[in-house]
């Protein structure tokens, strides 16, 4: 009850605030005039958002499949320009995990950088990073859909905007987007010779470089071609000669594109691009022992401790009656630390780069055959490949080797090891148009994907007796006969997923009146999976699975355009993700698709001669067959071992995700920029039996804080025919649930990042032109635990008695700590 009245406490004050917006008090006193004109080019000479008169420059976007204006668009849309990532310094979608848009939330799978975890309004799948699996948010560049969240990290390449679209978008983007969609729109080839080329260098050895050229038009073709590099060196060092750190990345990627208009009123967009992002996991710090205090056997008597004497050491899903065994002594090497990031890691271990790859080709057809209609089709082929290499553990998570350990058991550092490989097809077809008072679109979507994955979990390291000396093991036959090199591997899991979806959709707006529009959409789909899980714990496994799944999605808006700069919606809409199985269960346990509705009411509206823009939405979203992860080490009876296992299953009832989201922009004189967003979000699952136990327990929805924030100051000023910038933003989050199943939270965030430049440096006279710029992410350095897992603080599985032996601590994984550099760019 308390959590419901807080909540309605929030809502409340949202409705106060859109009804303040809509009374006449608050409305412009300017005539009503429904033209707008939209300027596609970005502001290259004042703060973001801001136009030559200083009032808000109008944001175009295509979440509707046609070009709008983001303030006459009734969806929740956060939209981030070129400027904007250029001033932030994010050269990847890993950056945005600062929390630029509050409801947007981007994590590491695990630790990697190889996989990321992307999240809107609280749909935050725990691990999607398998071939059976799905996201809850869908990723697209220049509408093309990306399969997996494998390849996410890599460089971004000349990017006009990213669309953040907020809430279930079923009916336009299709399945996979329950909470939303992220879209990148990349630069198009202009067919005017001009273009940019930009280097630049910081702390931990980082250096990075970019050429954009765009060639003129020749016989109705024009190309463009994008090249781009980053580096940066280890910010954990590796004691072991020769070997990587960690939080390391070394990318670069090509991209070309052409432009063919062999007549009026057609475009055919033809685009490959690869990418190859070298890199390794964050460090996995121990941050605390034995935090709970728990004891086992009482020594020199046998006798158990009782589980009531110490409960916080019980694991959750688990009622034992006493615990056995003995939390081992730590060895001396090793060492805790749960406030500072470690700049060395405590142990050297082996550990080579992991290695993400992608490419993929894009063919783009439009053709505007009448005034009415625009034909459209969008075929793309993409591939990735992820070889992961993560030694980031060490000694801070079992395999627990303690004091007095002896053979096997002294072994230490899990090296995990992972392939994926994935390609995918698929071809869209589009109508879009308008006739009389009806704008509408509507297409048939077909996607094709075939992904495999294997994985291996050697030890590589090894304790003496004492646990002060540390030896490598042989990297083929030294842990218990198997090593980390490819043939000598023992493969804990493989498995392969074929993926088949269809779908047709429509949407209309049907506009009575200037100011009153009505929209009605739908999108039917057909899915068909299946997959086979051939090897578990190097054995060869019979385990399939085949799933056929349907659905209809529709939405239905209401907008109202109550006076000059005041537009109202309320939105209905519905998403759903796909089900599948679990490789990293011993079963390939299969578990159902889920699905959302959303209810929303909204508020776009501009103020004072468009000077001041405040954009509002509240939303009640219940989500049903919620994908819940488990995580245990498992014993699997045929081959008489055991090892971590992830067991899904669908959650029974409502999930219920409750939201507030504000974003407001000011120019308050000409050159300065002040912008502001925040975003409530109010979770709750109900109670899962936990397959492992069969005990009925809490759940949590990972990664996504219950209050987030984001403030930016922008400022431009003329400095002597140049123009100086500045830049600052500062960004909070909430402490939030790391794993479904714990209630243990990770620390808050509050990240500032700034950026100085100066622009508009003219050189030799002519339009070339030169920016000079220093830069900073995490500019106070703060630092805090963004992924803990306190698994190796409670006791395993048992159904009365519950063993202690592998109690350590919890680990976790700091954030990246302060960078800064210069860069130089000339635009020509």
């Amino acid at each position: 009850m308390r959590h419901d009245s807080r909540f309605r406490r929030h809502l409340l004050l949202g409705g106060a605030l859109l009804a303040m917006t809509a009374s006449p008090a608050f409305a412009d006193e300017k005539p009503a005039n429904d033209a707008v004109a939209i300027d596609t080019a970005p502001a290259a000479d004042t703060p973001a958002a801001e136009s030559e008169g200083g009032q808000l420059d109008d944001i175009v976007v295509t979440a509707t499949k046609r070009e709008t204006n983001l303030q006459k668009t009734p969806i929740a849309i956060a939209v981030l320009s070129t400027q904007a990532l250029q001033d932030r310094h994010v050269q990847s979608l890993y950056d945005l995990a600062d929390g630029a848009v509050p409801s947007l939330r981007v994590a590491t799978f695990e630790a990697r950088q190889t996989a990321l975890t992307i999240g809107i309004r609280g749909i935050v799948p725990l691990d999607a990073n398998q071939p059976a699996r799905e996201q809850g948010v869908g990723i697209y560049i220049d509408g093309v859909y990306l399969g997996r969240q494998h390849g996410l990290n890599a460089a971004l390449f000349d990017v006009e905007r990213i669309e953040v679209l907020k809430g279930p978008q079923g009916s336009l983007f299709g399945r996979n987007t329950e909470g939303g969609a992220l879209s990148i729109v990349t630069k198009a080839p202009s067919g005017i010779f001009g273009g940019s080329i930009s280097a630049g260098a910081g702390n931990y050895g980082s250096h990075s470089g970019q050429i954009h050229l765009d060639l003129p038009e020749v016989a109705n073709v024009s190309v463009k071609l994008d090249a781009i590099e980053q580096y940066q060196g280890a910010t954990t060092k590796n004691p072991l000669a020769g070997q990587t750190g960690w939080n390391y990345y070394d990318r670069y990627g090509f991209r070309a594109a052409a432009r063919w208009k062999p007549f009026e009123g057609f475009t055919a967009d033809f685009s490959y691009d690869m990418g190859h992002d070298s890199n390794s996991a964050f460090y996995s710090q121990l941050l605390n022992y034995n935090p709970n205090h728990c004891a086992g056997t009482v020594a020199g008597t046998g006798v158990n401790t009782p589980a009531a004497s110490q409960p916080q050491c019980i694991l959750p899903g688990t009622n034992p009656a006493n615990f056995s065994g003995t939390v081992k002594g730590l060895p001396p090497a090793v060492v805790i630390n749960g406030t500072t990031r470690m700049k060395v890691a405590d142990i050297g271990v082996p550990q080579q780069p992991s290695i993400d790859k992608t490419h993929g080709y894009t063919a783009n057809l439009k053709w505007a055959v009448a005034p009415w209609v625009e034909l459209r089709s969008i075929t793309a082929w993409r591939d990735v490949s992820s070889n992961q290499w993560d030694n980031s553990g060490g000694a801070h998570r079992p395999p627990v080797a303690g004091i007095g350990c002896t053979g096997t058991s002294c072994n230490f550092s899990r090296y995990s090891l992972a392939d994926l490989y994935q390609h995918q097809f698929s071809q869209e077809l589009q109508a879009v148009g308008h006739f009389d008072k009806i704008d509408y679109a509507v297409g048939a979507y077909y996607f094709n994907e075939t992904a495999s994955d294997d994985a291996a979990t050697p030890s590589s390291n090894k304790f003496d007796a004492t646990g002060t000396t540390v030896t490598i093991l042989d990297p083929c036959t030294g842990s218990a006969g198997f090593g980390s090199l490819p043939s000598c591997r023992s493969i804990d899991r493989a498995s392969i997923a074929h993926a088949k979806s269809y779908a047709v959709y429509g949407q209309a707006t049907y506009s009575p009146i200037d100011t009153l529009h009505f929209t009605v959409g739908g999108r039917g789909t057909w899915d068909e999976k299946n997959g086979a899980l051939y090897k578990v714990n190097n054995i060869p496994r019979p385990y399939t699975f085949e799933q056929k799944t349907s659905r209809f999605n529709p939405t239905a808006i209401i907008a109202w355009d109550a006076a000059d700069g005041i537009n109202l919606y309320a939105k209905y809409a519905t998403g759903y993700r796909g089900g599948g199985a679990s490789s990293r269960s011993v079963t390939y346990r299969e578990f159902g698709p889920e699905d959302a509705k959303s209810y929303e009411i909204g508020a776009k509206t501009e103020f004072f001669d468009h000077r001041v823009r405040l954009n509002l939405a509240g939303y009640i979203m219940n989500r049903t067959g919620s994908q819940i992860d488990f995580s245990s080490v498992s014993f699997d009876a045929i081959t008489g071992t055991s090892r971590n296992t992830i067991e899904t299953v669908n959650a029974p009832g409502n999930t219920k995700i409750r939201g507030v989201e504000a974003d407001l922009t000011v120019n308050p004189f000409r050159g300065l920029t002040l912008s502001g967003s925040y975003a409530y979000t109010y979770t709750k699952i109900p109670p899962v039996l936990n397959p492992f136990t069969g005990v009925m327990q809490n759940v949590y929805i990972v990664f996504t804080p219950r209050n987030a924030a984001s403030g930016a100051i922008d400022y431009a000023a003329p400095l002597g025919g140049m123009t100086l910038k500045f830049h600052v933003d500062a960004n909070y989050a909430d402490a939030t649930q790391t794993f479904d199943q714990y209630a243990t939270k990770n620390d808050s965030s509050f990240i500032v990042n700034g950026r100085i430049a100066l622009a508009d440096i003219e050189l030799g006279g002519g339009s070339n032109k030169l920016t000079l710029s220093v830069w900073a992410r995490n500019l106070l350095n703060e630092q805090y635990v963004y992924r803990r897992d306190p698994s190796n603080s409670l006791g395993g599985l048992g159904a009365t008695t519950s063993s202690v032996n592998n109690i350590l601590g919890d680990y976790g994984n700091f954030n990246a700590p302060r960078t800064f550099g210069a860069e130089a760019a000339i635009k020509f």
